[in-house]
């Protein structure tokens, strides 16, 4: 049992009067509040904690300054310059605890390649005597048949069986299981420029868009001038108003191309019309002779390319941090059907960053596993692409238009594609057209609320090669603030062609919301389920099983025992490996405190905007996970991967809207 003496259990001292509204109201008044209805006899005053103050009717409150709200929280602002950084991390290097990964797992000094030019600690002595002790339970990478790469190194040491590698040891057997690792001749092919994307290049030539930013947005404004023109002159643009030419099999059309100049043409008789084209429109003769030479990619029909049936798989989100490869680990425990990686950045990709390559990273347990990318301009998209279809094993490609960062938002990505039809389209277009597996798109309804306009792309996305389309019920204004408009996302799936795969995404808590947003729109392929899994990864069975699962205190501690074990395998047995699994585990539990047992509600399900009020669970473990305080988060990690190092500090990533406030309306 865990001892009640923490932060989430602090009682109010005698002879404060507290009052507690929820206890005086109906679960119909706290509903239309969104508080949650918790029974009465669980219900508890608000914990006092530094920073707080009270108001004469007895409620806590807090300082609204910034400072005040983070110690209140136990949680700290302070952000370091990069210089800063990087002269911490150098100092790290050369400290005695940050010993050398070759000479820790043989336990040789001399074992080194780079002997005294190594920037890594040579001194096992001074490493061992600082090295923190082991923790309970045994090496996740340690049995018979494997040997432990981290060696001394490992935070389990004294449970090894083979305590060293030895030099005579195959070093086969220390290679991962996970797929996807980054190659590190193609990683230093990537620094040096010298990767080469044929089919992105002639794809992009053949499109007629040019390489660059400043290009990408030359082609845009020329395009627009046209359409502009042709709407003045009480016509419609020649892509839409010319015909397309019937292949020889029956019913089948064959895909379009579009030209520098923004004209479509048929893939029979490309070039001839490529050049008729410029005669048009008064090109030199010169032209004509190197247009003709024009490299043409064979343009696969949707119907000729590798689909995926997303209807009725339970798909879990692409989550930023959160969502990664040992939180997929466990949801796909509890019964995922898709997966998708985090989002990464495709300059990032292209640059060969290993922690953006990280992301890609897939379990053999995935057995339908897709890689997000995120990127502003339709040649950079295309290229990374082309990267990952060629070096990463996955079933499927998405681009997501639909983030809302500011910092992603600023340089034209995410959900700044929203205000930019015509380079929705260019992205599109090149990406679909150079490989064969689905390319699918996440897209949010708009980018201001109250200002919708993907119902009216829906259709043109399927045309310009989306295989499927994901639409998130919430403006990029919105962020996660307000209820998801599924009314929407409904109209969408109306205005989507049958062939398109439409997913919903918004506010999927539980099987009832899952049964209603599939039985009110019969076309909709799936949900996506995103916060909700965050919260109950659990979901997952509720759904497949049509259940309410009131699950254990017990039950919910050893999922976190899962997920700390799948993180050791991923991050490593090292103090370092322990460290990074503490502070994903961390932020993991920034969501899951949101939960509130079946057992204590007076109303069921749980809704995802519900603000939960202080109480108490039904013993001191449940209690425990159900503190907002990042103290008492700290302390379940420490049962976990022990002891916190000295100095150690946590500020949740996210600060994202997650329920209803009096500024967002």
């Amino acid at each position: 049992m865990v001892e009640a003496a923490t932060s989430a259990s602090v009682d109010v001292t005698a002879g404060e009067s507290v009052s507690t509204p929820p206890a005086h109201r109906s679960p119909e008044e706290l509903v239309a509040k969104a508080i949650a209805p918790v029974k009465p006899e669980y219900l508890r005053p608000p914990p006092v904690r530094s920073g707080d103050t009270r108001r004469g009717d007895g409620q806590v409150s807090k300082d609204n300054t910034d400072d005040t709200a983070a110690s209140a929280s136990g949680l700290v602002k302070e952000k370091k310059s990069k210089k800063q950084q990087k002269r911490d991390r150098q100092q790290q290097i050369k400290s005695t605890a940050n010993v050398c990964a070759e000479v820790g797992r043989t336990g040789k000094v001399d074992s080194c390649p780079f002997g005294s030019n190594c920037r890594f600690n040579h001194d096992l002595e001074a490493y061992l005597a600082q090295k923190p002790a082991d923790l309970e339970g045994t090496c996740p990478f340690d049995s018979e048949e494997k040997i432990c790469r981290y060696g001394i190194t490992c935070r389990f040491f004294g449970t090894h069986k083979k305590k060293l590698i030895g030099e005579s040891q195959d070093l086969q057997r220390r290679k991962s299981h996970e797929i996807n690792n980054l190659d590190k001749d193609l990683q230093k092919s990537l620094w040096k420029g010298r990767v080469k994307f044929p089919k992105a290049e002639a794809q992009l030539k053949l499109l007629g868009l040019k390489s660059g930013k400043k290009a990408s947005l030359e082609t845009e404004v020329e395009q627009e001038e046209i359409n502009e023109e042709c709407v003045e002159d009480g016509d419609k643009p020649e892509e839409e108003s010319r015909p397309l030419k019937k292949s020889k099999s029956e019913g089948d059309t064959d895909c379009t191309n579009e030209t520098s100049n923004g004209i479509s043409c048929v893939e029979e008789d490309c070039e001839n019309e490529i050049a008729e084209d410029k005669v048009e429109n008064g090109s030199p003769k010169d032209d004509l002779k190197s247009s003709s030479k024009v490299e043409i990619i064979p343009e696969l029909h949707l119907r000729e390319k590798k689909l995926i049936d997303f209807r009725g798989k339970l798909y879990l989100a692409p989550l930023t941090t959160v969502g990664n490869l040992p939180f997929r680990r466990v949801c796909k425990g509890f019964g995922a059907d898709v997966t998708c990686g985090e989002m990464a950045l495709c300059t990032n990709l292209l640059q060969g960053q290993a922690s953006e390559w990280a992301l890609l990273r897939r379990h053999p347990s995935e057995d339908l596993f897709g890689a997000q990318i995120c990127g502003a301009y339709p040649d950079t998209i295309t290229r990374t692409v082309e990267l990952v279809d060629s070096n990463c094993s996955v079933d499927f490609i998405d681009i997501n238009m639909g983030c809302p960062i500011d910092v992603v938002v600023n340089r034209g990505a995410g959900s700044a594609l929203l205000n930019k039809p015509m380079r929705m389209k260019s992205v599109i277009k090149a990406a679909s057209g150079i490989i064969d597996r689905p390319l699918t798109v996440k897209v949010r309804i708009g980018f201001f609320e109250g200002r919708n306009r993907i119902d009216s792309l829906v259709a043109d996305m399927y045309n310009w090669g989306a295989s499927a389309l994901t639409v998130h019920g919430r403006s990029r204004q919105q962020r996660y603030s307000k209820n998801a408009d599924w009314d929407y996302i409904s109209k969408c799936v109306d205005n989507a062609p049958q062939e398109l795969n439409v997913i919903g995404n918004g506010d999927v808590f539980s099987y009832c919301d899952w049964n209603n947003h599939m039985s009110q729109c019969s076309k909709l392929s799936t949900c996506m389920i995103a916060r909700g899994a965050l919260i109950k990864p659990w979901l997952f069975t509720e759904i497949k099983e049509q259940r309410h699962w009131d699950i254990t205190s017990g039950e919910r501690f050893n999922i976190l025992k899962d997920f700390v074990r799948f993180g050791l395998e991923h991050w490593g047995s090292d103090n370092k490996g322990v460290e990074t699994t503490r502070h994903f585990l961390l932020e993991w539990l920034s969501y899951t405190h949101r939960y509130i047992p079946v057992g204590l509600l007076d109303v069921v399900p749980q809704c995802l905007n519900w603000r939960p009020p202080s109480y108490y669970g039904r013993d001191d473990l449940e209690t425990l996970m159900a503190s907002d305080s990042a103290a008492d988060w700290v302390r379940i990690s420490e049962m976990l991967l022990g002891k916190v190092p000295e100095g150690f500090t946590f500020a949740p990533k996210h600060k994202s809207n997650a329920y209803d406030r009096a500024e967002n309306g």
